[in-house]
């Protein structure tokens, strides 16, 4: 992952890329045998192919592979991602711990518009996600009231699942503690809040639309029976929001947000704790494809990459289309957006230098383009949850689905006609 100069890297070949492939068959064999794409876990196949890195290296002593592996594991970008991760999962833990979370669902609940619930649940899910970075969290907090509200006034329950399913990655998309866009801006080199202006203006179209088709054709019935608010546990979002928008450091943002949420030293320190545990698989996973990535580049796999890529791409705009398709591939792999933003970035930066994409309309069309494929996943975590906690099947769920296939069309559009134009920006 680390920047090098032509002569460091040969001219590279298929066979570079066997690591790839092993992690590939052995995660997509084993599921498609097994019937459940989660009975192999993404860091034993990631184990695999690492493995199988180290060993492929032909003419270097075993010790300086090894050596090459560990200097991609802990390459500075990879590193950082991994800071991030633990003060968000920190920050994560504390503030469900307090009430936080359960309070920013009361607090949009109580927002909502009353004679529109699928626009109301929409924006819930909106704001809910976007506050507290994970599409997973979201739907296992509004998905519940959801259908419950559907089987009490007759509404489809898979229809208001898909509404805060769809809400839900609005959030992983576009929030500054999401690990999506902590793995894009990273992976690309660029600032968090310089990423999610250009991709506010790329998906605000598609969630306008998709409010308008709830508004109209949405089902309607008051919500009643709110928990009352208790504005002070809110607080650790706002500041987490505010700081971001201002463009304070992200882990400046996360330690505030942290410090905001304390609720009792011990038991404080204790959720910390766990939520940084609970981080634990995200940060290996991320390591190990450092480290894979580094050997791949090191044997000339990522340039051979490039090579056959960008054969047809004639120009910036196919180059994004080739990122995009890039991002969505690794995503149908690996059934998870984050992972698959890790595993292409450092293609996608490469390709975006030789063909002069901005680096903030890469990360907003990696972290764009894998929520988009996530969301239609019927094995993805997200689908699987919410209908989970519906009790209706994932495919009826995905057939809902406005704001994410709305979001893909726009995506899209966006680099069809170069939108939005972006002036140069000194790194």
């Amino acid at each position: 992952m680390s920047d090098t100069s032509q002569n460091d890297m040969p001219r590279g070949s298929f066979r570079a890329l066997m690591p790839l492939a092993v992690f590939l068959a052995l995660y997509l064999v084993s599921s498609a045998v097994a019937g459940d794409f989660y009975c192999m876990p993404v860091v034993t196949a990631f184990l695999a192919a690492a493995v199988a890195a180290v060993a492929a290296a032909r003419g270097v002593p075993l010790n300086e592979r090894i050596e090459r592996f560990s200097a991609g594991a802990a390459n500075r970008n990879v590193m950082m991602m991994i800071w991030i991760f633990v003060l968000a999962g920190a920050f994560a833990r504390s503030a469900e711990a307090t009430g936080a979370v359960d309070a920013t669902v009361a607090l949009t609940l109580r927002l909502l518009p009353a004679e529109f619930v699928s626009a109301g649940f929409f924006l819930a899910a909106c704001f809910v996600s976007i506050s507290v970075g994970t599409s997973v969290g979201t739907i296992v907090a509004l998905v519940p009231v959801a259908s419950a509200l559907a089987a009490r006034t007759g509404a489809d329950p898979a229809a208001i699942t898909a509404v805060v399913v769809g809400g839900a990655f609005f959030g992983d998309n576009l929030s500054f503690i999401s690990d999506t866009t902590i793995a894009a801006t990273r992976t690309q080199g660029c600032e968090l809040r310089d990423k999610f202006r250009v991709n506010i203006r790329i998906v605000l179209p598609a969630a306008l639309i998709t409010l308008l088709i709830y508004i109209f054709c949405g089902d309607s019935a008051p919500v009643d029976e709110v928990q009352s608010v208790d504005w002070f546990k809110v607080l650790p979002y706002m500041a987490v929001l505010g700081t971001a928008l201002a463009g304070v450091n992200v882990a400046v943002v996360l330690v505030t947000g942290i410090a905001s949420g304390s609720f009792g030293f011990f038991g404080w320190c204790g959720e910390i704790g766990r939520g940084i545990s609970g981080m634990g698989e995200l940060i290996i996973v991320t390591m190990l494809a450092g480290g894979v990535l580094e050997m791949i580049r090191r044997d000339g796999g990522i340039d051979w990459v490039i090579r056959v890529l960008t054969r047809r791409i004639d120009g910036r705009r196919g180059a994004e289309f080739g990122i995009a398709a890039l991002v969505c591939m690794a995503n149908v792999c690996t059934a998870n957006n984050t992972i698959a933003i890790i595993t292409v970035g450092e293609i996608a930066r490469s390709v975006s230098r030789r063909f002069g994409v901005d680096p903030r309309r890469a990360a907003s069309l990696l972290d764009t383009f894998s929520c988009f494929t996530q969301s239609l996943l019927p094995y993805g975590a997200q689908i699987l949850m919410a209908s989970g906690l519906a009790v209706v099947s994932p495919g009826a769920i995905i057939g809902h689905l406005y704001y994410p296939m709305l979001t893909g069309l726009c995506a899209l559009a966006a680099i069809a006609f170069n939108y939005p134009r972006l002036k140069s920006k000194k790194s």
